[in-house]
């Protein structure tokens, strides 16, 4: 049987960081991963350029049920750190929005990065390979793997992200590790996600499918200023992935689809200087004309016939608040099959900050999604995994 230091599940960010800084301690590291490939979620974020990280991440930017978990790891390991390591591999890299850092080329470099890392600090890989069998014994952990093969280890270090995505392999393997040893886990649900809604509704946007427009979206006091996109199913875009994490079932989300417009300001304007325009005329200058058309639709019918010079302020009141005042339900969201990331996981109560371990199980340690500190979408979720597999790397 053999004997490892560490064995590491899940080839992705986390677990391909916490490899190489066990390594580089002189452990003899054993990385596993069912997958035929590393950094499936790698390689595929960011259009397929990874956003690595984000200049501007912070405790702020992350949700969990203990949002000061988080904090130690994010200190110790920075975002600046690991631009720091990009660039030592002469990664081209560039900002975009709100702090957001891309690939110049492909995502592929930073999973190339990553393995060359783990080569060097002598960590081995072993994909299309499951831990089928994971048993406690008094100096670590017993694993049959794939094929029957035993390996015994004395840390065992959970990195098997969340359930999003289920076509790229997602499980929720990792819960399942933590609930075998008594550890708790903070209910799961689908996050950074597309949110849909019930056929009438649907029925009624439908002629908006692919219309995006820069909207300020909002659930209770939180809110984001980005763009929104109409979809076949719904909404989507930034600023939707980035509510929907905050969103819960049966709750109404507010929208500003022309936030840096006085509506009702620019409809009076309007009609002083050409009443006999139909407010979706006047609408349409700020607007994309089908979403100005159903704006007006949605008012009632007289509101489409109606010029402006036929309409009171208290009329122009109501246009205002159809456009920057829009209050709706969604019935719900795309789920795991879209989500970028899964809010929820393995509890920090049973978790050390500093080190990542389980308090109530020696040598046993959870990183990256599979705990419960969810990131914003721009790099942040990318800056967890990197800063708690940092963590896990120093003591597994």
């Amino acid at each position: 049987m053999d004997s490892i230091d560490v064995v590491v599940i899940g080839a992705g960010a986390a677990g391909m960081m916490c490899a190489i800084e066990a390594g580089k301690r002189g452990r003899k590291v054993l990385v596993i991963d069912h997958a035929p490939s590393p950094g499936e979620k790698i390689r595929i974020s960011g259009g397929g350029r990874c956003n690595f990280t984000n200049i501007h991440a912070s405790p702020k930017n992350f949700i969990s049920q203990n949002p000061h978990f988080c904090i130690s790891a994010l200190k110790r390991y920075t975002q600046h750190d690991f631009v720091a390591l990009v660039e030592r591999h002469g990664i081209a890299f560039h900002e975009k929005t709100l702090g957001q850092l891309f690939c110049d080329g492909s995502a592929m470099q930073v999973i190339n990065m990553l393995t060359g890392e783990m080569k060097r600090s002598g960590a081995a890989l072993s994909l299309s390979t499951a831990a089928e069998r994971i048993e406690k014994t008094d100096g670590g952990f017993a694993l049959t793997l794939s094929g029957g093969v035993p390996v015994r280890c004395a840390s065992l270090v959970v990195a098997s992200g969340g359930k999003s995505i289920p076509k790229m392999g997602a499980t929720g393997f990792g819960y399942d590790v933590a609930a075998r040893f008594g550890l708790r886990t903070v209910e799961t649900r689908p996050a950074l996600v597309p949110l849909t809604f019930e056929p009438n509704t649907l029925e009624r946007l439908r002629p908006l499918a692919g219309i995006a427009v820069d909207a300020v979206v909002s659930c209770g006091k939180t809110q984001f200023s980005e763009a929104m996109l109409f979809t076949h199913r719904g909404i989507s875009g930034p600023a939707i992935l980035q509510i929907s994490s905050y969103w819960r079932e049966g709750q109404e989300i507010g929208i500003a689809m022309l936030p840096e417009v006085n509506v009702f300001e620019a409809l009076r304007q309007a009609r002083a200087q050409n009443g006999k325009q139909a407010v979706q005329t006047a609408l349409a200058a700020f607007l994309p004309k089908k979403l100005a058309q159903t704006v007006t639709q949605t008012l009632g019918q007289e509101f489409g016939a109606s010029t402006l010079a036929e309409m009171s302020d208290k009329t122009l009141r109501r246009v205002e608040a159809a456009v920057n005042g829009w209050r709706i339900k969604p019935s719900g969201s795309e789920g795991y099959r879209t989500a970028e990331v899964t809010l929820g996981g393995v509890d920090t109560r049973d978790l050390d900050s500093r080190t990542m371990e389980a308090k109530g199980v020696p040598g046993l340690y959870f990183i990256g999604e599979v705990v419960d500190v969810t990131g914003w979408l721009g790099g942040y979720n990318f800056q967890w995994a990197w800063s708690s597999g940092w963590c896990a790397g120093q003591y597994a």
